[in-house]
């Protein structure tokens, strides 16, 4: 499989530690460990560096000197993508989603980092948003009339090559746990993971397939949107990986564990479940969950384990990809302590 991987960077900081729970476990019930992926580095830049090393990477050899990408107005992949690309001396352009262009929000938290990073930023309506892909081409033809070679990166890093990212890292996690967790070995364990693009599932889901780790099962707990929908685009990219890269991986969207029911009103709005989840892990483990991402994710598997039907996921090691976001948490904290108001 070495032979077949795509050129990458050496950007993020691996492998990223794995350390058990002290106590959340236990008061779950569960045998549970952290996946540090909010330590990959580049400014605590999360699962989105993993994707980024390949990504950047193909945008160099391409001869790229920018690179624009989009998001929400708090976008974690963005923010990441900005200092990559400062650190590597890519131009770089965001295009980020908010209620209304013509007035937005004021800079802070991720959008404010955006900023310190040097990045161009560009502010889109929901409705232009959905055109974004019309938006990419027309600015990359302004960046190529002006003599600039664009390379555009899609929402979340989230495409077949930039899946080659948590390929690695399911490698990286099974040599983790044999080593530091040998009972497990043989064991099912369970990884959770937050999906809000499909690109770190799809990677998941190739990586478990490509090193044979059949002991191994993941399940996406869905940011926004609904099941049907990430199936379709994780098996999608992982169909797109296996031809692309002649891997030989057969992936049904049935095939793809997603829960959905705990999405709330949808990406950004967490409801008092995930807050106090994030409560819960911060003063009982010391560990910053982001209401967006792992925050969701988090609660999403306390429900999951409380459940008749989760006596299975209970008897596993369970594997919580702490996947980043630290910055996310600072426009939340009316809604985490609404008595300091």
């Amino acid at each position: 499989m070495a032979d077949q991987r795509p050129p990458r960077l050496a950007l993020a900081r691996v492998p990223t530690p794995l350390e058990r729970s002290p106590r959340v476990g236990a008061q779950l019930g569960t045998t549970l460990f952290w996946k540090r992926d909010d330590l990959t580095g580049v400014e605590l830049s999360g699962n989105k560096i993993r994707k980024l090393e390949v990504l950047l990477a193909d945008a160099e050899a391409q001869g790229a000197d920018t690179v624009i990408t989009c998001g929400a107005e708090q976008s974690n992949h963005c923010r990441a993508t900005a200092f990559a690309a400062a650190q590597r001396g890519l131009g770089c352009i965001l295009l980020l989603r908010v209620p209304d262009p013509a007035a937005p929000p004021p800079a802070t938290a991720n959008s404010l980092l955006d900023r310190l990073a040097g990045a161009q930023i560009r502010y889109l309506s929901l409705g232009d948003y959905q055109r974004r892909d019309d938006i990419f081409a027309r600015i990359s033809e302004e960046l190529r009339r002006a003599g600039r070679r664009p390379y555009v990166i899609p929402e979340g890093a989230s495409n077949a090559l930039g899946a080659w990212g948590y390929v690695a890292a399911v490698e990286e996690l099974r040599a983790q746990l044999a080593a530091q967790a040998p009972e497990s070995t043989g064991r099912p364990v369970t990884i959770a993971y937050a999906c809000g693009s499909g690109g770190t599932g799809a990677g998941i889901e190739l990586g478990l397939r490509l090193t044979g780790w059949r002991e191994a099962r993941a399940i996406g707990f869905a940011v926004c949107d609904d099941r049907a929908h990430f199936q379709t685009i994780i098996a999608g990219l992982v169909e797109e990986a296996s031809r692309r890269w002649t891997l030989g991986v057969a992936l049904a969207p049935d095939q793809v564990a997603i829960e959905d029911r705990f999405t709330g009103a949808g990406l950004a709005r967490p409801h008092p479940g995930v807050l106090a989840g994030i409560r819960q892990v911060g003063a009982a483990d010391g560990l910053i969950l982001d209401p967006v991402y792992t925050g969701k994710a988090f609660y999403g598997l306390t429900q999951v384990l409380a459940e008749e039907g989760g006596a299975a996921v209970r008897r596993s090691t369970v594997v919580l990809i702490h996947t980043g976001g630290m910055f996310g948490i600072f426009p939340y904290a009316s809604d985490l302590f609404p008595a300091d108001r």
